[in-house]
């Protein structure tokens, strides 16, 4: 994969960042963090040098300072909402990232249940965490939020939320997803910090839209194209133009709110340390851009990406609109791309009208463009990854990894044994099956050790792949994209 991010300068330019803005409010600081805090691929497919856990690390250079704080939605518990990553529920994430956040040496303060309106599922949250020793906080409704100024930060408002008890410098207040009300938690802070004549400050850690890239930039682009659903818009900060004459970007959603924290500020502090939404930010994620072509065509690869996706989740009946499909094409317009700049999708499509049966293609780090048609034991995505790999390994094409005394039994397990009715090995069936075969055959343990390099490669499967193909390719890291079919009509698929 070619890079174009300097990786290592932006966490430490990101960790001094931050440090100035606790020194700027008087040494305590509440960070609302947006995105995701691990495994961020959205990032390091735009930004390709970008590491997933980059965020993690800039973290952990600042740990002796850093408490965090998990921000949880009561209603989001109650509706049992779950990731679109991950597909487990809220409560299960918020479980999840505070194993994770302490299995890498971070102190996880508390978590704060909002917007709490006596949901039987959030007390029971509260009862598991309370339970393991985790302090839980309860933030109310607040009738008016965020317009009525007045009422939200007076004694009914802000003043009749929990007080979250805080002990280091800066509070990074993270959730697992969006609508989790950080913002909100973070300002009620504030609100109780003052009356007890506590110094403390907010910003944002907002990795996208990039506020020091161009409006039209590729990987601003790419972020509406991954926000379609939340009919997100950039645009340029008019408020940072008109304090300074520089044009910043920003996103509709903070700009439209900006004039009520403004309010908000001043109404607690008597003054607002902010002119602008970009003045709130603290993302220096811009100034390490180490190469601007390879970044720009990794966005625009992305925009593409997102387009299959959306395509693909329609096929599904999934909450996928028109709309969202249309908003991304529109986007593609702008960024001057189309679904035919998938390299890897020409040459699936044309095996696949050769053969007659779906088929699958890989665009490696060289260009070379590998392919995988269906066979008798193997789908394309299978015969995709074996061919793949025994090219990087310099393998003949001829010489088989997966010899038949390894294949036969396993299909026969399948079908005769588990009850399948596709005798064709999945992914990770046919990965563990070059793995056994490794342990005797020198090519086998050859191609395997390749695996690594197809990390941030391009694919292109022409049918919607099994649950568990997908699942394999997201581990491995490999961008796959899909057409909006699938191999057979059945209705129930996992």
């Amino acid at each position: 994969m070619k890079i174009g991010f300097d990786n290592a300068m932006y966490i430490k330019m990101q960790s001094e960042r931050i440090k100035e803005r606790i020194a700027q409010f008087g040494g305590k600081l509440y960070l609302e963090f947006g995105g995701k805090l691990f495994d961020d691929t959205h990032a390091s497919r735009v930004l390709p040098g970008f590491e997933p856990d980059s965020k993690l690390k800039m973290l952990l250079e600042l740990k002796d300072q850093a408490e965090i704080v998990i921000a949880v939605s009561a209603g989001a518990l109650e509706s049992s909402k779950r990731r679109g990553d991950t597909g487990i529920t809220y409560d299960m994430e918020v479980l999840r990232l505070i194993d994770m956040f302490r299995g890498v040496g971070l102190y996880v303060g508390s978590v704060v249940i909002t917007q709490y309106a006596g949901q039987q599922s959030a007390d029971q949250l509260k009862t598991v965490l309370e339970s393991h020793d985790i302090r839980v906080f309860r933030h109310y409704v607040i009738e008016g939020y965020p317009s009525n100024v007045k009422h939200i930060v007076s004694e009914d408002g802000f003043g009749k939320n929990e007080y979250i008890e805080t002990s280091r410098s800066l509070i990074v207040m993270t959730a697992p997803g969006p609508g989790s009300g950080k913002m909100a938690t973070c300002l009620s802070q504030l609100y109780h910090e003052n009356k007890r004549g506590i110094s403390a400050g907010y910003a944002k850690f907002e990795t996208f839209p990039i506020w020091n890239l161009p409006l039209g930039h590729p990987v601003n682009l790419a972020y509406e194209a991954a926000t379609a659903d939340l009919s997100d818009v950039n645009m340029i900060d008019p408020y940072h133009l008109q304090a300074y004459g520089v044009p910043t970007v920003n996103y509709n959603r903070d700009v439209e709110v900006f004039p009520v924290l403004t309010a908000i500020f001043q109404k607690i502090y008597g003054t607002c340390p902010y002119k602008s939404p970009t003045d709130m930010g603290v993302n220096m994620i811009g100034y390490c851009i180490s190469d601007e072509g390879v970044v720009s065509e990794a966005a625009k690869q992305e925009i593409i990406r997102r387009y299959y996706a959306a395509l693909m989740e329609n096929s599904k009946g999934k909450n996928t609109s028109d709309k969202e499909i249309k908003t991304i094409e529109l986007i593609m317009d702008k960024a001057g791309v189309s679904p035919e700049d998938r390299h890897a999708v020409g040459p699936a499509l044309a095996l696949e009208e050769e053969t007659g049966r779906p088929c699958a293609a890989i665009e490696l780090s060289d260009g070379t463009i590998i392919t995988g048609k269906t066979k008798d034991k193997l789908g394309a995505c299978s015969a995709m990854l074996i061919n793949a790999i025994k090219y990087l390994a310099g393998i003949d094409d001829a010489i088989e990894l997966v010899p038949a005394y390894l294949l036969d039994p396993v299909q026969k397990l399948k079908v005769g044994y588990l009850g399948s009715k596709n005798p064709r090995l999945h992914t990770d069936e046919t990965l563990i099956a070059i793995a056994v075969a490794a342990a005797t055959d020198p090519n086998a343990a050859l191609a395997l050790s390749k695996l690594p390099e197809l990390r941030g490669c391009n694919a292109h499967s022409t049918v919607v792949p099994s649950s568990i193909d997908l699942a394999l390719f997201r581990r491995l890291k490999i961008n796959l994209t899909c057409d909006p079919k699938y191999q057979d009509n059945k209705l129930f698929r996992l």
